[in-house]
């Protein structure tokens, strides 16, 4: 009988945390990819050898951070009407975390791991592109 009190006083802990917790919680809000290239910027973004580098630019009155970026590295074979049989391009989600205050700007970079594969018969084209991020609304 003992062991079934504590049990329920630990429920009613637990629904009374749940309830205040929802009380001053902020939903998270999905913002689609075209408003979100609004709220985060890349800028002087260099690109070598699949090795990326630049700076995130936050264009909002609010702080931003744990930037996830989609970097693509796309084969591009020299012989489009025979390419080869390998698929050696890959895509990758990179976190840059890091807060980056109102207006402010944060550099970052990245390096492939492992790294990309020197081969014959075509070219990497590398693309990066912002894929989500975390605003602070405080």
């Amino acid at each position: 009988m003992r062991l079934w009190v504590r049990h329920l006083g630990a429920i009613a802990i637990m629904a009374a945390m749940t309830w205040l917790q929802a009380e001053t919680a902020i939903p998270a809000t999905l913002v689609p990819a075209e408003k979100a290239a609004e709220v985060v910027v890349l800028r002087n973004v260099a690109i070598k050898d699949g090795k990326i580098s630049g700076e995130l630019v936050n264009q909002t009155k609010h702080a931003v951070r744990d930037v996830q970026l989609l970097i693509r590295h796309l084969w591009q074979w020299k012989n489009e009407f025979r390419p080869g049989t390998d698929e050696v391009g890959r895509a990758v989600y990179h976190t840059v975390e890091k807060e980056i205050a109102p207006g402010g700007s944060a550099p970052f970079s990245y390096e492939p791991s492992p790294p990309l594969p020197s081969r014959p018969g075509g070219f990497y084209q590398t693309t990066v592109s912002i894929a989500g991020f975390t605003e602070i609304i405080r």
